[in-house]
């Protein structure tokens, strides 16, 4: 069944036209308590500054009961005919991103154009969760069951023909628990430093005023899924960490 339309929708774009296009949008979301970055969905959506030509008069026509001649050809006028259009054919003039449409293949332009509607913070911690549920998969993939897990991997393998017989000759490199956890610690430590840089960023843009509500709530719950990873108790499983995060993933998106 398909959401209903939210009425916040409509109040946003005739704030935005009684104004004539004047107001800011982190006001209009501000009164609506609506996030910066809906808002410019909704504009983009609903083509407001398309809105805004069509609605606002001319000054001249309102003074002039005069009726003026159109410009360009006149009815019945054949003085085109046999003329090519001055707008040669395929123009991107009316487009919005022209310039990637250059670039990029028509199904990238939508990815761009829903981009570009994208709040920063937004996009930020986007990212923040990407980082983290990658931790949290590799707590799997990397997982040292005990002292005595070892993996054979075999390297390279050749074969020696003879006079009587053929033989098979293999390398393999033995990865043994403390080669794999130290590998796993390595790869944790750079992928933790990662994750808390991006986290120290959202804080530092958390302080701007265009920061709502829930963004700043959900860096503070991420925050505290982090140190419990970072000090889990030594008795804990790996696999009841993983749990953990992953929960605390579920939460988030």
């Amino acid at each position: 069944m398909p959401r209903q339309r939210s009425p916040n929708r409509d109040k946003a774009k005739q704030m935005y036209l009684k104004s004539n296009g004047k107001v800011k949008l982190k006001d209009i979301a501000a009164d609506l308590n609506i996030s910066d970055s809906q808002i410019r969905k909704w504009k983009n959506q609903d083509k407001w500054d398309e809105a805004l030509k069509v609605t606002l008069p001319n000054k001249n026509d309102l003074n002039s009961n005069v009726t003026k001649r159109k410009k360009g050809a006149q009815p019945k006028n054949k003085n085109s005919k046999g003329h090519a259009s001055s707008v040669p054919k395929g123009n991107k003039n009316a487009e919005t991103h022209g310039f990637f449409s250059k670039i990029f293949p028509p199904e990238t332009i939508d990815i761009v154009e829903d981009i570009m509607v994208k709040d920063p913070l937004d996009m930020l911690w986007e990212n923040i969760i990407i980082q983290y549920t990658a931790i949290a998969r590799a707590q799997r993939i990397m997982n040292v069951k005990s002292q005595d897990d070892m993996t054979k991997v075999l390297k390279q393998e050749k074969e020696s023909s003879g006079e009587t017989s053929d033989s098979w000759e293999k390398e393999y490199e033995l990865q043994f628990a403390w080669d794999k956890q130290a590998t796993f610690l390595q790869a944790q430590s750079r992928a933790m430093k990662t994750l808390e840089s991006m986290i120290k960023q959202y804080d530092e843009l958390l302080k701007s005023n265009l920061a709502t509500e829930e963004q700043k709530l959900r860096i503070e719950k991420l925050k505290v899924e982090v140190d419990k990873v970072k000090n889990h108790d030594e008795d804990k499983s790996n696999d009841g960490v993983l749990k953990e995060m992953l929960e605390g993933l579920k939460n988030e998106l």
